[in-house]
């Protein structure tokens, strides 16, 4: 069987490496100051069944038990002269329990010390290492090789001049500090451009001393250093000290939900080090698979017309009073109004009341927040329509239908008098309250953006004939302060190419940056109307939430550092109102309304910014 190469295969989707080997030896019992890597000889059954915890945990990729099976760590147990043995049987353990599916990275780690560098002593030593080293992962049958946690520039380029001899793929990790420096000091910005110019290294990464709150953050400044596949595996986060014994405290669910974010900014590959453990994985593993992006979607071709078939097509600016309004050059001014956790609406039909009687032209609804269970929001959206007589924009996702529910779903909603939807992909379902539910994902927010715009003409999916036609009004989202904001261009140029008619954006807090996407919108020839979203914020802790928890939204410092001059509730709510004026004064000449967000309910705080 011919294996597609670790690389090639990370830049088609990305894959869930395993977790730490060290920790869950310790966990097994074995002591701290024991040599783990003879395990490998020693204990051959141990280490088989943590690499089968780890693949039925759901990894794609496990790494040897040979971190420190180099001359310079062996010799301090006497067991300088095992190199080529330990690292042979480290590879042929994790080859045997890999199979032909999963696969199999030899794990090497540093040589030299923290501060240490190569010299004239050392140098001949260490290539003798690295070529005795190699060539052990390489007969045991590795499909690659990792250097993890490294530090010393000169260390990598020596070993993977090696590793090249052998034609084994390259990913090259380092450790990072949360200074954003490696443990030699260097910037870390200064260190991937440094890999990335190495023709001998096929991908990079970062791995250890951090957890995954502050690798997030490092990662954000660095990933788009570098067009080769970028690996990370954070530490668990930070351990403490519980009766002697260093335990980390980080939950599963937690690091996962890191995890997914890694993936959202374009990482081809994500693991655990220090401190994770095979749950770790498994919750990870699930959560990441669920992603749009990893899971392959189903292609949907975009349907203009048919000669043989009569179908009037409406024109975009005549779908709804809310098309109508946002093509005639007047600002629009949305509410969003996320459906209740019951089944009784009258709360919300009159919020909605008070948004008709306060001028707002349509309300959102969210479908499914943050892959939250509530009522419908295409039954609510009917509601409100019915009851209050003002139009709503349904947000309609892609995680939770299949392609021919949804279908039924835009024929019926159109039926019931739904025009103004807004499709998006949806978070899985591993951000919510049903971490286990399926997430089904047959498509992400393009394909399904196509297939409105087919239903708009009079087709479905399978080219079946629908006439008369619907007339639905294709909003999709855009995320104006993505951390790759060319990637998030070329994103928003798909959709506009898949038929969308408008777009509203994630929370705006930076003003620059919407300016900014707006003038690479208009480079990249995205000519629709842009409705900005403005979030009225209610306290500090609001701010910090939207800041580090909530995905696709950035909020700057200043934000942060006047929402930090608040010193009761009434003053927060009052510095979130003055915030979202100032935005909207400041980005007025550039959109074309505003969908305003009533934080945890609040309509009358909406409101406020509405005036």
């Amino acid at each position: 069987m011919t294996r597609t190469n670790i690389i090639e295969k990370m830049n088609e989707a990305p894959l869930v490496f395993d977790g730490a080997m060290g920790t869950v030896i310790y966990e097994r019992g074995v002591f701290i100051n024991a040599c783990f890597d003879e395990l490998n000889l020693t204990r051959p059954d141990l280490i088989k069944s943590i690499h089968r915890e780890y693949i039925d945990a759901g990894a794609d990729v496990i790494l040897t038990n040979t971190f420190g099976a180099n001359r310079f760590k062996l010799e301090k147990f006497g067991l300088g002269n095992k190199v080529y043995d330990i690292n042979y049987a480290g590879a042929k353990i994790a080859r045997e329990e890999a199979g032909e599916d999963i696969y199999v990275l030899g794990c090497v780690g540093p040589c030299l010390n923290r501060g240490a560098s190569i010299t004239v002593e050392n140098v001949d030593k260490l290539r003798e290492n690295y070529e005795e080293q190699i060539k052990g992962l390489f007969d045991g049958g590795v499909d690659g090789i990792i250097l993890e946690t490294f530090h010393n520039l000169e260390e990598i380029d020596l070993a993977a001049e090696i590793i090249k001899k052998y034609k084994l793929p390259l990913i090259t990790s380092l450790a990072c500090r949360k200074e954003k420096e490696t443990l030699n000091g260097l910037n870390i910005k200064d260190a991937i451009k440094y890999l990335d110019k190495n023709d001998n290294i096929d991908a990079v990464g970062l791995n250890c001393i951090i957890g995954p709150h502050a690798m997030l953050s490092v990662l954000e400044d660095v990933i788009n250093l570098t067009s080769k596949p970028f690996v990370v595996e954070p530490n668990a986060g930070h351990p403490q000290n519980v009766d002697g014994r260093m335990i980390y405290m980080s939950t599963p669910e937690y690091f996962t939900t890191y995890c997914q974010n890694f993936i959202r900014l374009g990482v081809r590959g994500v693991g655990g080090c220090c401190g994770t453990t095979p749950k770790h994985i498994e919750e990870m593993s699930k959560g990441v698979k669920s992603l749009t992006g990893v899971k392959k979607h189903l292609a949907i071709e975009k349907i203009e017309t048919m000669s043989d078939v009569d179908i009037k097509v409406t024109p975009t600016e005549e779908k709804s009073n809310f098309a109508r309004k946002l093509f005639s050059g007047n600002k629009v001014v949305t509410m969003e109004i996320t459906p209740p956790r019951s089944v009784v609406l009258e709360q919300v039909l009159n919020k909605v009341r008070e948004c008709k009687d306060a001028g707002v032209d349509a309300i959102n609804i969210p479908d499914g927040p943050r892959a939250s269970s509530r009522i419908s929001s295409l039954v609510t959206a009917i509601m409100i329509e019915r009851e209050v007589g003002i139009e709503t924009i349904l947000h309609y996702c892609c995680r939770d239908r299949n392609l021919i529910g949804m279908q039924s779903d835009l024929l019926g909603g159109y039926a019931a008098g739904l025009k103004n939807y807004l499709i998006v992909t949806g978070d899985p379902p591993k951000l919510g309250d049903y971490p286990e539910a399926t997430a089904v994902f047959d498509i992400d927010a393009v394909g399904l953006t196509k297939v409105v715009h087919n239903l708009n003409r009079g087709f479905d999916v399978a080219g079946n004939v629908i006439n008369p036609p619907t007339s639905i009004l294709i909003g999709v989202g855009a995320n104006p302060c993505a951390v790759d904001i060319e990637k998030e261009i070329n994103h928003l140029k798909n959709k506009f190419n898949a038929g969308a008619e408008y777009v509203i954006t994630q929370p705006v807090f930076d003003p620059d940056a919407l300016i900014s996407f707006i003038g690479k919108m208009e480079k990249a020839d995205i000519h629709l109307p842009l409705v900005a979203g403005i979030w009225p914020l209610v306290s500090l802790k609001n701010a910090l939430f939207l800041k580090n928890e909530v995905p696709g939204v950035v909020v700057p410092d200043s934000v942060i550092e006047k929402m930090e001059k608040a010193k009761t509730k009434e003053d927060g709510v009052k510095y979130g109102v003055e915030i979202a004026h100032e935005i909207k004064e400041i980005i007025s000449s550039y959109v074309n309304g505003y969908q305003i967000s009533a934080p945890f309910g609040r309509v009358d705080i909406g409101l406020e910014v509405v005036k």
